[in-house]
């Protein structure tokens, strides 16, 4: 297991507003969910989680944007803040404000629309950043290839830190989440509840997004 803590900073640029926003939405969100009765936060995930099979009807069609908003756990909100508060910022510096917010947002959509498609009928609600989050990577690996990762590793009961690319470090981890989208299309499989075809539609999404952006990255330097 690995996470990322922090990465090379680029120079000048807009001021990230909306990323750490974003975290600080999500945190939020998930204080109020959790402070609510078991029946009335039951009520309230299933009203503003995306549900395949609403989505192919037609219906609750905004939940496709609340849902990125909604985490099911401590280490699930966590986890994606801390991707989000690492990789985030430089983009927005980069692309501007305005453009990350809707960057951001067209990303998790995008990311929920991909898992909708891969699970078509299905009743079970899907919530969490990491569609958008996906999206922030996608456009990170092509925006700053060569930016240096500080990542911890995490080996049984060994904790050590290092230092990797950003492709490499996104490289691994992309290849990871197909490779569990490709395994969670087996009859047989159990998914653990992972919305794995979010990440990588959302990361593919960032991709594209990030070759639109690749021009502007490359007026500022990472230091």
């Amino acid at each position: 297991m690995f996470f990322p803590i922090g990465d090379d900073q680029i120079r000048g640029g807009a001021y990230p507003i909306f990323s750490y926003t974003f975290v600080a939405v999500n945190i939020l969100v998930f204080l109020w969910q959790y402070s609510l009765s078991p029946e009335d936060h039951m009520a309230f995930v299933l009203r503003y989680s995306t549900t395949p099979s609403q989505i192919e009807q037609g219906l609750n069609l905004y939940t496709l944007g609340t849902s990125m908003f909604l985490h099911g756990g401590w280490f699930h909100l966590l986890s994606n803040m801390l991707f989000l508060w690492v990789f985030a910022d430089n983009i927005e510096a980069t692309i501007g404000n305005l453009s990350f917010f809707l960057f951001y947002v067209a990303s998790g959509i995008l990311a929920s629309l991909a898992h909708v498609y891969f699970n078509l009928g299905s009743d079970i609600p899907s919530l969490g950043a990491s569609g958008a989050v996906s999206g922030v990577l996608g456009a990170y690996l092509i925006m700053f290839p060569r930016s240096k990762v500080k990542v911890m590793l995490f080996l049984l009961i060994i904790l050590r830190r290092i230092t990797m690319t950003a492709v490499a470090f996104l490289g691994i981890w992309i290849v990871l989440q197909v490779a569990q989208g490709i395994n969670s299309m087996s009859v047989t499989s159990d998914s653990g509840g992972t919305a794995w075809w979010a990440h990588i539609g959302g990361f593919a999404f960032g991709m594209i997004a990030g070759l639109l952006f690749r021009g502007q990255a490359r007026r500022f330097q990472l230091g």
